[in-house]
């Protein structure tokens, strides 16, 4: 008998206890709503991350920052096999071939990331005399179209798509890498945007 009243009040206990618990939520909740409530272990949701330049006593050569595993790559990371010579510059420009589709939509996508980051140099036209050229920042600045000479032999508008691609990957001259900027993709669309200003007469 005694048993049963002792296991009764125990069950009594942890009703009563998660009773209490249900209700502290609860009015925990019914506050400011932009609170999150009661929050348990909050260091497994926010845990505090090693900088990469600590020590880390987690890895056998005490280094946070670990060397990628060999033939691996960062997730999003395309690869670019032609260097930034003369000669990557040619063979980029006779294997590269656009692997988008000519359309509309990859025009005007086109169009919309060289009118940011090209026709302050090159112009809205191509024509070499971008804002900053008429301003007197830049000079030099070669057309796309016409007879104008590129520097690294051959005329403009008979540029490759994998020359102008090689040229935004690494820059040349007073034009830097535009690699930071655009992805691969949207590259490909600044080349073909390019490609349709090299025919204008």
């Amino acid at each position: 008998m005694k048993g049963n009243i002792l296991a009764m009040n125990k069950t009594r206990i942890v009703y009563v206890a998660f009773f209490a618990l249900t209700v502290v939520a609860s009015l925990s909740s019914c506050g400011d709503k932009r609170s999150t409530g009661l929050e348990f272990a909050r260091n497994m949701y926010d845990p505090l991350a090693y900088n990469p330049d600590q020590a880390n006593k987690n890895f056998a050569n005490g280094q946070t920052a670990q060397t990628p595993p060999p033939n691996t790559d960062p997730i999003g990371f395309v690869k670019y096999e032609y260097a930034n010579t003369k000669e990557g510059y040619e063979a980029a420009g006779a294997e590269l071939v656009n692997p988008l589709a000519l359309n509309e939509q990859n025009l005007v996508s086109g169009k919309k990331y060289y009118t940011v980051y090209c026709s302050p140099c090159h112009g809205d036209a191509g024509d070499g005399k971008g804002h900053l050229v008429q301003i007197e920042k830049y000079s030099g600045v070669p057309s796309y179209h016409g007879d104008a000479a590129s520097s690294r032999g051959g005329l403009m508008k008979d540029l490759t798509a994998g020359k102008v691609y090689h040229t935004i990957m690494y820059g040349l001259n007073n034009m830097g890498s535009h690699a930071s900027q655009l992805s691969p993709e949207e590259r490909w669309k600044v080349v073909m945007y390019v490609q349709q200003l090299q025919k204008i007469q």
